[in-house]
């Protein structure tokens, strides 16, 4: 007996899981709070070089006429940001007004920012790039923290590693917001992304392991939806609160909160089986059968009858990444599907760190692409039943990618086409996102699944560093990091067809049944599964969606 018949025989998507569903959205809202903080806690404001006045009054003044007689105008004619006229006589009669870096530091508009890192460290100008690099060393650790809570999370289980992921975000959190160096900063950010990231894999794959086959890819979804309704609480939270220490330390305050309901979370008990914790298991599956009614149930969980899952999950694990890429049509899924979630993060950070230049108040253009999501992740569970997993994952990042394409070439003036675009390739970026997470864990053999989520979400971490790092070739042409972006999107989305097809057919339980193409369709699956979910289901789960939306919204409205 495996273990997903056991599950269905307890209840395997009813109370319980809704129970389990709940406590594990608040870890999921948590995520973007952290994980697009740089967006409002390293924005660089309107700056200019100090005049070196004694008067504080002039030091601070931003009067064009004072200005224009120290600060040198750009092309464009504005004033610079970097640099100031030397004040030596020799340049001004020998050479005419020769400009110079900076000698004094900087003066900060803050009419919209109060401090942020690029204003606490004077991180702007030259050093621009060491407060964009901030983003990256977190995203760092977070791809650290996916190899290491992973490894940790399977030696350990689930419930205890997770709740070391919230202790460790919080005293992490409150490090950076105390931090008095940049470089205590961005090692304390780095590691606190590390932390972050057992949050993230370890509530996923905790969700999952306690719904049936059935109901994961709505399950999912759900969970999924809490990040979206963290994404637009950031935009709330730094609309009113304007300094970056007191921001970062709001924002990890829930990591508190998470920790008193973790007290009711279970542990995994396909974990347990697989680690030969027979009678742990047991007391949760009687758990789970008591609170979904199933009462009659619980006399038929004899540990003779979990013995034998116990075997057939230890005999799934005699495997390692080396597996992914000893034989062709494996090693193929490995390096294509790879590429296509580097794309996926590459893509979903790169519009997402990019919430200016659209004419539009950064805070509502946040708000917005958080509010986009909730549609497309709905969206995305539908259509990928109708369409299928690879074209819906490869017209995902094509569309993204063109849609990128196509608002570069817009004229700056057209404020608001640029952010309807721009709004709408958020959209098909988190469908792309989406349906990354359901597409790997089909396209992957049982034996392996573990090792290939884990793979794609290293190479997903990467994709994600590196996305802030690209905005700094604009120096380079404005055009470029734009370009990379689409192009990264079109080529990847392209090399999803040479993929195979998952809906509706048998998932391989190993290595073999990949090699010899087990990708046939299950015509009685596909009809059990069109009849029920369309009829039933569908309208269940979408209520709940629309219920969700209505709770979630009424709380993180002021």
């Amino acid at each position: 007996m495996r273990f997903e018949e056991i599950l269905d025989n307890v209840g395997g998507f009813s109370k319980f899981q809704f129970l389990v569903l709940l406590i594990l959205c608040l870890p999921r809202a948590i995520l973007p709070l952290h994980f697009l903080l740089h967006n409002f806690i390293s924005v660089t404001p309107s700056h200019r070089c100090s005049l070196q006045s004694t008067q504080e009054n002039e030091k601070d003044s931003w009067d064009s006429e004072v200005l224009s007689l120290r600060i040198p105008r750009q092309d464009d004619g504005s004033f610079s940001s970097c640099r100031i006229y030397s004040p030596l006589p020799a340049f001004n009669i020998s050479q005419g007004n020769q400009s110079v870096p900076c000698p004094q530091g900087w003066v900060y508009d803050q009419s919209q920012f109060l401090s942020t890192t690029a204003t606490e460290w004077d991180l702007v100008c030259d050093n621009k790039h060491l407060n964009q690099a901030l983003a990256t060393y977190f995203f760092l650790g977070v791809t650290f923290g996916a190899i290491l809570f992973g490894q940790l999370s399977d030696k350990f289980g689930r419930k205890s590693m997770i709740l070391v992921s919230f202790i460790a975000s919080t005293i992490l959190g409150a490090t950076s917001a105390f931090s008095t160096s940049y470089t205590m900063f961005a090692i304390s950010r780095a590691v606190c992304g590390a932390a972050l990231s057992g949050m993230s894999i370890i509530g996923v794959v905790l969700g999952i392991e306690w719904t049936d086959i059935k109901h994961r890819t709505f399950a999912g979804t759900v969970m999924s939806l809490s990040w979206s309704f963290g994404n637009m609480f950031l935009a709330l939270l730094a609309y009113y609160i304007r300094d970056w220490r007191h921001l970062t330390l709001v924002v990890t305050a829930p990591c508190i909160t998470a920790i008193i309901p973790w007290w009711w979370l279970p542990e995994s008990a396909r974990w347990l089986l697989a680690n030969g914790r027979v009678e742990e298991a047991k007391k949760y599956l009687i758990q789970c059968a008591k609170v979904n009614g199933k009462n009659e149930y619980i006399s038929k969980l004899d540990s003779e009858v979990l013995v034998k899952v116990t075997v057939s999950e230890v005999a799934e694990k005699n495997h390692s990444y080396l597996d992914l890429v000893k034989t062709p049509k494996l090693r193929k899924i490995t390096l294509v599907s790879g590429f296509f979630w580097f794309a996926v993060a590459f893509l979903y950070y790169g519009i997402s760190f990019k919430i200016s230049g659209f004419g539009v108040n950064i805070y509502l253009t946040q708000f917005i692409y958080g509010a986009i999501e909730v549609p497309a992740k709905v969206f995305a569970f539908f259509v990928l039943d109708w369409i299928g997993r690879r074209n819906g994952q490869a017209w995902f990042l094509i569309i993204t990618g063109s849609l990128v394409g196509i608002n570069t070439f817009i004229a700056l003036e057209f404020s608001v086409l640029r952010t309807c675009i721009a709004v709408v390739a958020k959209g098909f970026s988190e469908a792309a996102f989406t349906t990354a997470f359901l597409y790997s864990a089909e396209l992957y053999p049982t034996v392996l699944r573990q090792c290939g989520i884990g793979y794609t979400s290293c190479i997903c971490r990467i994709g994600s560093s590196l996305a802030p790092l690209i905005m700094l070739l604009d120096d380079v042409w404005h055009l470029l990091p734009p370009l990379i972006f689409a192009g990264t999107g079109i080529i990847s989305g392209s090399l999803v067809f040479l993929l195979p097809e998952t809906l509706s057919v048998h998932l391989p339980e190993n290595i073999v049944d990949v090699e010899e193409g087990r990708y046939g369709t299950d015509t009685t699956a596909k009809k059990q599964m069109r009849e029920s979910h369309s009829n039933m289901s569908h309208k269940l789960n979408l209520s709940i969606c629309i219920l969700e939306v209505l709770y979630c919204f009424n709380a993180i409205t002021p």
